[in-house]
């Protein structure tokens, strides 16, 4: 594999045979053909690798799920307290190692206390299990190369001497630092087990996971929903004891060549029942664009609970309130499963005099309770309302042939191709932009409320005022333009 560097096409990757001919990453490719004439070349394409990674990081949630990126060709798991689910470090990193090479890869693998001492072990020995508080031994004979430092300071470790990993801890860590830096020497401290830096894990760890295991695979969709019916008793039954519900949940399909399929549900109140866990995931798999394909199975689905609440207890027998907005709420959360959680909104109202900023759409689950106790302005009895019951998202040009100067209606405009004659008017209330955000580039709008001929009623405003703002290069008076902001009913 080539890829381009500094206007220089170089090797990128090589396989077993390429390294016996002598080829080796970073000699350029018209070094490599003088070398090895038949040489069969491949664009590289790193995007196409770290998906692969990614996916390869998929399927080893299985086994943990605290999985990192070890870039560009390297995956950390943290197995604390996961071994003895497959048998043994043993068992399990033959596991990892057999059905990775069944696939086509080449795997080089080894279980350390500390991350940075197995990455060092897989770059020359592969299957090593080091026993904790023997790492200094099991690195010490590698070369200083297998710590994957900077070629510059791998290049100074030979030039002075030091040509294995335990040359370089025979020495003082303050000579180290003093040469090559304080991050090398940090380095060498986790290969040799003394400390380690954390591994940053690609999701979250949930705050509750079940799962279930299949010694044959499953295919049929009764099988999967019955599945995922009793992961979410037993997912109950975890949070129950803590007096916990949960706010988000995730169902995680593994099948057996590998791919992985996770579907999301949330919640706007803390979810306790199994039946209400059942029926937002019918809900959410009916509605898939992508249905899910088992291919030849499903071995593995887990069902976690990636955010949980405290559960707070409600007076239920004699607030009917409580029941509405439990009821309000189990059907936004069904909506939101089949539609998403994006499309269902509230309105908030927002401090702002503005017509399109005074109120805020928010996701319903979210903020439902901040909803039910807004306050918005009172409607004066007796009067016909200030504002139109359909407020455009973005105000709608019009034509105006003429109208009142400076500050008049029109008689007449064009909206959407038809004519409406105007017969009533009420206004003008003029509305000043927010000048000290926009920084004088909005203008003041003059907002009228019209009926037409027909009845219908209108919100128009007029952008800008007469000679005061609507000018142009050459100081001269120029047409204000006219929008619809909205329709009353």
């Amino acid at each position: 594999m080539v890829a381009k560097d500094h206007n220089a096409i170089l090797l990128h990757a090589v396989d077993e045979a390429a390294v016996r001919a002598g080829l080796s990453i970073g000699l350029p490719l018209a070094n490599a053909r003088a070398i090895c004439p038949e040489l069969t070349v491949y664009d590289a394409d790193p995007a196409a690798d770290l998906k692969t990674l990614n996916d390869i990081a998929d399927w080893c949630d299985r086994f943990t799920p605290l999985v990192a990126l070890d870039a560009p060709y390297g995956l950390f798991l943290d197995i604390t307290g996961c071994a003895h689910l497959f048998g043994g470090e043993r068992a399990l990193l033959q596991i990892v190692t057999n059905a990775l090479s069944r696939r086509g890869f080449a795997v080089s693998a080894a279980i350390a206390g500390t991350s940075i001492a197995a990455r060092t072990l897989t770059r020359h020995v592969s299957g090593k299990i080091v026993v904790d508080g023997t790492e200094a031994q099991a690195v010490g004979p590698l070369p200083v190369s297998a710590l994957g430092a900077d070629s510059a300071v791998t290049t100074g470790l030979r030039r002075a001497g030091l040509k294995t990993i335990g040359d370089v801890a025979a020495r003082a860590p303050h000579e180290i630092s003093a040469r090559f830096g304080a991050a090398f020497t940090a380095l060498l401290s986790h290969a040799l087990g003394q400390g380690d830096a954390p591994i940053s894990p690609r999701k979250p760890l949930p705050d509750y996971i079940v799962e279930k295991r299949f010694p044959e695979p499953i295919a049929t969709d009764t099988v999967i929903a019955l599945t995922l019916s009793s992961l979410a008793k037993m997912l109950v039954a975890a949070m129950d004891k803590q007096g916990k519900g949960a706010r988000q949940l995730e169902a995680s399909f593994f099948r057996t060549d590998g791919a992985v399929r996770a579907i999301m549900v949330e919640t706007g109140r803390p979810v306790t029942r199994p039946e209400m866990i059942d029926r937002l995931f019918r809900e959410r798999l009916d509605a898939l664009n992508d249905p899910l394909d088992p291919g030849f199975g499903f071995d593995l689905i887990r069902l976690a609970a990636g955010r949980t609440e405290i559960v707070v207890q409600q007076q239920r027998d004699l607030d009917t309130t409580v029941h509405d907005n439990d009821e309000i709420s189990a059907l936004i959360d069904r909506i939101a499963a089949r539609i998403g959680g994006k499309r269902v909104v509230v309105h908030l109202p927002l401090e702002s005099h503005i017509p399109e900023r005074a109120a805020l759409a928010l996701p319903a689950q979210h903020h439902l309770a901040a909803a039910s106790a807004a306050a918005w302005p009172e409607r004066v009895t007796g009067e016909p309302p200030l504002r139109p019951l359909r407020l455009f998202e973005r105000p709608e040009p019009i034509k105006v042939p003429f109208a009142s100067v400076p500050d008049g209606p029109p008689h007449q405009f064009t909206w959407r191709r038809a004519l409406h004659a105007v017969v009533r008017v009420e206004g003008p209330e003029r509305i000043a932009m927010e000048w000290w955000k926009q920084d004088g580039a909005a203008l003041t709008r003059d907002y009228f409320r019209v009926e037409d001929a027909e009845g219908q009623r209108f919100w128009i405003f007029r952008d800008g005022l007469y000679e005061n703002e609507l000018r142009d290069e050459e100081g001269k008076s120029v047409p204000a333009n006219w929008y619809v902001h909205g329709l009353f009913a």
